[in-house]
């Protein structure tokens, strides 16, 4: 398969993204590090996104884009626009990263719904550009439902609802009412970035995968195999296709 990467990155570190399978991503310190991990990162997402990896799946990996940015990459911190991000989107393309991202939410909504106390934690205090990083799962599930109404800043103007899923729909929902949306026309995000609809459906996505990974590792490790898995976090790839759960 071939997987075209986006690289960003500077001194602190490097994020890859897979760039046609949107929200697919991997960090490293090194740019080998990251690379190096893409291919096992593909696997996990297609298991998420299909239901199924492709038996004797290999992963051609082309650097099609790179950009330096001036964020904490090692925080996961990111501003890079794809050049595929400047687009015009297809009523296809649209639908199919707008179900992927209801998909993730409600993903999201299973994997925090298997946690029995969401208020503990064994996650340290820490501290990013936007302040305290959530450490518990009901602030990590509040902070990733309360992005729905930023990430379309400039679309459309909503009031996040308090469930990931329902606050997902409407927020979509209201968004295909408005005339042109599918221009994908790029502008500059209140954040300081650029921005535009294709890439606000990816953030989603990869938004949605950091913290659903924090959230279930840091769950797992307290509660063990009760602990929902509907990303496939814990999976590797042995030879001939065989999958692997790690043992907590």
């Amino acid at each position: 398969m071939r997987i075209r990467a986006a690289v960003e990155h500077n001194e602190m570190g490097y994020l890859i993204y897979a760039e046609n399978l949107p929200g697919a991503f991997t960090r490293g310190r090194t740019r080998e590090e990251a690379l190096d991990k893409l291919p096992d990162e593909v696997k996990r997402y297609l298991l998420w996104a299909t239901g199924a990896v492709p038996e004797g799946m290999t992963a051609d990996i082309q650097v099609v884009q790179e950009e330096k940015s001036s964020l904490d990459i090692h925080q996961a911190d990111s501003e890079i626009i794809f050049d595929s991000e400047k687009t015009p989107l297809s009523e296809e393309e649209y639908r199919k990263m707008r179900d992927l991202a209801f998909k993730s939410a409600r993903d999201f909504r299973m994997l925090y719904d298997s946690i029995p106390e969401p208020d503990r934690t064994s996650l340290p205090v820490r501290q990013c550009f936007y302040g305290h990083v959530p450490r518990t799962a009901r602030e990590m599930y509040i902070h990733t439902n309360q992005v729905t109404s930023s990430y379309l800043d400039g679309l459309v103007d909503i009031r996040n609802l308090q469930d990931i899923y329902d606050n997902r729909l409407a927020a979509f929902r209201q968004l295909e009412g408005v005339s042109g949306y599918l221009d994908n026309k790029v502008y500059e995000h209140p954040y300081g970035e650029p921005w535009s609809l294709k890439k606000a459906l990816r953030r989603f996505l990869w938004h949605d995968r950091i913290h659903a990974k924090a959230m279930y590792h840091m769950a797992r490790g307290i509660w063990g195999e009760t602990i929902a898995n509907p990303f496939h976090f814990d999976v590797t790839f042995g030879s001939g296709g065989i999958i692997f759960y790690k043992k907590y």
